[in-house]
């Protein structure tokens, strides 16, 4: 394993915040992350050092390599001494300040790094600990192991959809979920989009990290209601998540028992909780927003049951669909070998 030494840089004044930029960027590179990536995580790590001269009075800029297996990442910690921020969450919401400034730094460290936590110190001020993790490389040979199917329309047919749909497939691996952002119009799909991005970028990642990712990433929204499903081909398993109300039907094997918690992602959500279920040759997977009536059987779709999952999706639409309301449903099911 190729170890990098850690570095640590002081922040005592606002052309320290340049010195830990660039060192936070020839740091990434010699870890393997890209040009864009690098300068993402410069970035974060600017927004840190300027908070710890405009809040803090100066503090500590900490840069250290992580390893997982074969997984790397950047490990960055900003300490301070001083007063700290008195609701860190809060913090996160772009538009929040304390100095008149305008109040996107931690919003923006949270959208670009896999993990943010906040520890309190023991006297006083405040550790900030992140970390982001190479994304994995797409093998040299992609096996198609599962085939997706989706349909959607918006509240009375108007332009703005408030909901959107996850897809990501790497290695062996596939994320596919529902978002529902509350309302209709301009700001549901605003708090959709918001989350989408989130989602995608980091979509890798532990589920609980993700719902956790995009509650903060939505604080400046009207917030989303939300369920993903995280397919692993060597486990032959698929695992559940969800807040609030999108329906999540796991079809054919053994009994779904799945645990969603109510709430809104952005505004007062409760931690999601992740169940793991086997993923049979006869498995289909549904997820759809509240826009689909939530009372129907698998018996009522027989005749498109053979179908490809886009097929099966439009059928579910057509029929489960409501006019007043966003409406989008996701299938999964087994790729014809």
């Amino acid at each position: 394993m190729n170890v990098m030494a850690p570095q640590a840089i002081g922040v005592e004044q606002p052309v320290d915040t340049r010195r830990a930029n660039e060192s936070a960027r020839n740091f990434a590179k010699k870890i393997g992350f890209t040009t864009t990536e690098s300068e993402q995580i410069a970035l974060v790590v600017t927004e840190l050092a300027t908070n710890l001269v405009k809040h803090a009075g100066g503090g500590a800029i900490k840069l250290s390599m992580v390893q997982s297996g074969e997984h790397k990442g950047i490990h960055i910690e900003s300490e301070d001494s001083g007063p700290g921020i008195p609701d860190v969450e809060a913090a996160l919401t772009d538009g929040f300040s304390t100095v008149g400034s305008l109040g996107a730094g931690l919003g923006a460290v949270n959208r670009l790094m896999d993990k943010l936590d906040f520890q309190p110190r023991s006297k006083e001020g405040l550790r900030i600990i992140c970390e982001r993790w190479l994304r994995p490389k797409p093998a040299g040979v992609t096996i198609h192991w599962l085939e997706f199917g989706a349909a959607t329309r918006a509240y009375r047919m108007l332009p703005q959809n408030g909901d959107a749909i996850i897809l990501k497939e790497w290695n062996g691996n596939a994320l596919t979920g529902v978002i529902d952002g509350l309302g209709h119009g301009n700001f549901a799909q605003k708090a959709a989009h918001t989350a989408r991005q989130y989602v995608e970028q980091h979509f890798d990642q532990p589920l609980p990290s993700i719902f956790l990712g995009v509650g903060r990433a939505c604080r400046a929204t009207r917030g989303v209601v939300m369920s993903l499903g995280r397919f692993d081909l060597g486990k032959r398993t698929v695992s559940l998540a969800s807040v609030g109300n999108v329906e999540t039907r796991l079809i054919g094997g053994a009994r779904m028992h799945m645990i969603v918690r109510r709430g809104i992602l952005g505004l007062s959500a409760p931690n999601a909780v992740v169940t793991e279920h086997e993923w049979t040759n006869d498995s289909l997977l549904v997820i759809h927003s509240d826009g689909l009536r939530a009372h129907w059987n698998w018996d009522e779709f027989q005749d498109v049951a053979r179908e490809h999952p886009s097929a099966i999706a439009r059928a579910m639409l057509n029929k489960l669909g409501k006019l007043e309301d966003d409406a989008t449903v996701v299938v999964v099911k087994n790729a014809k070998s």
